[in-house]
């Protein structure tokens, strides 16, 4: 069996530690800010995104990989390896799973998996191909079981505790931003089928609302507990007690802290927060 590449798109939120301890290697995003587009996670991350807005009262875009740069990242990647398996962001979120496809049909050995998720929901993806390399499964077997077993079974979900950035994206209403500030109200998005959905709205300081939402999250799911990570756009004390939390639901060899990266930035802006498994 020949030696497997595993690769991800910079949606995949993962910390250089994890990157490096799993030879998973990631290909940027573009961010418009202003005038300038920079690569997501290389020109550019989340507090240059928060320091923009703050600046100009203007938000950062993120637009895909394209054909283009797809085509030379997976020449780059295939160099001392047979094959390469590339996982992508949700296609309904990006097209870069279409333009991965597009280019991967100059290579037979390059298989592209779309997570139907985002963040570290793709991460828990992308660390999953990489433990099915090392076990020595091909490119094709590993995306099969990607899709099959595992891309199923992410639970991916976060809390926004500012809607201004939903707002100000056209992704709420004044009213409703206005009412859910007033009312302290943080709503909860899951990714659900490749979508994202507000599925509960909490109420409260965002102490009450990280305690009311680790207990939601994980009360009576059978988890897998290799890993759950928390991804945030928030403060260190935040995900503190976060990590506090979540054993008293579930024991997990691994908690993961990873900042979100400019996509989670710019769309939901800070004081973002969530948790992210794979369910048994």
């Amino acid at each position: 069996m020949g030696k497997v590449k595993i690769c991800a798109d910079s949606v995949c939120d993962l910390s250089e530690e994890l990157k490096n301890r799993y030879d998973i290697s990631v290909v940027p995003l573009y961010v418009t800010k202003g005038e300038e587009t920079l690569r997501d996670g290389v020109e550019i991350g989340q507090n240059e995104v928060f320091a923009y807005y703050r600046s100009t009262g203007k938000l950062c875009s993120t637009s895909a990989v394209n054909v283009e740069d797809f085509a030379g990242f997976f020449k780059e990647q295939l160099d001392g390896y047979d094959e390469l398996v590339i996982i992508t962001i949700s296609s309904e979120f990006s097209s870069c799973y279409q333009n991965a496809c597009i280019a991967a049909e100059d290579f037979d050995n390059v298989e592209v998996v779309d997570s139907r998720n985002l963040s570290t929901g793709e991460g828990l993806v992308a660390v999953s191909a990489a433990k099915l390399a090392e076990k020595g499964l091909g490119a094709k077997e590993i995306a099969e079981k990607l899709r099959n077993d595992i891309i199923p079974k992410v639970d991916a979900s976060f809390f926004v505790a500012n809607v201004e950035y939903l707002h100000k994206g056209g992704r709420c209403s004044s009213i409703a931003a206005l009412g859910a500030n007033l009312l302290k109200l943080k709503p909860c998005i899951d990714v659900i089928d490749g979508k994202m959905k507000v599925t509960k709205k909490y109420r409260g300081s965002i102490e009450k609302t990280i305690k009311d939402y680790v207990r939601d999250r994980l009360t009576g799911v059978d988890a897998d507990d290799d890993l759950i990570f928390i991804t945030h756009t928030t403060s260190k004390a935040n995900t503190e007690l976060t990590a506090l939390e979540i054993p008293k639901y579930k024991s997990f060899k691994e908690t993961a802290v990873t900042d979100a990266g400019c996509t989670v930035a710019c769309h939901c802006g800070e004081d973002t927060l969530g948790i992210l498994f794979i369910r048994k």
